[in-house]
């Protein structure tokens, strides 16, 4: 049986993705990385321009590997340039590449739609700016944005040092900050480990507990027909995919 195989593209500073497909995935589906250039340091629009400057050639090659569909493992780096840029970038790579494409951003958009979600709270290790952008995107999608809270500590260290945060101090970070009247917790960024705490949280919090790469893993599945080959992980695993 040949297995199904999930093309990522992620940033090159990122070490935290490809370990949570792996967590996740089992023996029937494969995972396949390409690394889109990210100089460490804090995140800016210039960084983010410059991650995405080699976009296309960069799915040119995961396409040779006989990819079954393409996931674009940034969240930020699909919402910073305003509402639909997360669809210029889907498009941009399908038409590269003729395989179907996946961005983190649209995916969390439709976990929560398939979630019946519309009022969120929000934690991330990004800076203000970065915030910002997020609240004005996940707006713009119809959500109810109850607050975005950064955790300094990883804003201030750099883009390497947001891999390298204990999911403990997440899970603690957004029992902390969690808005009350929020009907779900999204846990954004890609390179945060936040993944590991969704169980955690949902406990804690009685709420469905969305995470950047949860929600890119779970329709990278859908996209492929293959969602019984995860490991579930939170309610998010238990939902169809809004269509």
């Amino acid at each position: 049986m040949i297995p199904k195989r999930i093309g990522i593209l992620i940033p090159s500073t990122n070490t935290s993705v490809e370990a949570d497909f792996q967590r996740l995935l089992s023996d029937a589906v494969t995972v396949h990385s390409e690394r889109l250039y990210i100089p460490d340091g804090t995140m800016t629009e210039a960084s983010l321009d410059l991650m995405n400057r080699d976009l296309q050639e960069k799915a040119a090659l995961l396409a040779t590997a006989k990819i079954d569909v393409i996931a674009y493992a940034c969240t930020s780096g699909s919402f910073y340039r305003g509402a639909d840029w997360d669809e210029q970038v889907r498009s941009t790579i399908e038409q590269r590449t003729g395989i179907p494409c996946v961005t983190t951003s649209t995916a969390v958009s439709k976990a929560f739609q398939s979630l019946n979600v519309r009022a969120i709270s929000v934690m991330t290790p990004y800076p203000d700016w970065t915030n910002r952008k997020l609240a004005e995107y996940y707006t713009a999608q119809g959500m109810d944005v109850k607050g975005v809270h950064g955790d300094v500590r990883a804003a201030a260290n750099g883009h390497r040092a947001i891999n390298d945060q204990d999911p403990a101090e997440i899970a603690q970070f957004a029992l902390e900050h969690f808005d009350g009247s929020a009907q779900a917790l999204f846990c954004s960024c890609t390179a945060w480990r936040s993944l590991e705490c969704v169980q955690t949280l949902e406990a804690s919090l009685n709420v469905p507990v969305v995470t950047s790469n949860q929600a890119t893993i779970w329709a990278s599945l859908h996209a492929i027909d293959s969602l019984e080959q995860a490991t579930p992980t939170g309610r998010l695993f238990s939902e169809d995919l809004a269509q």
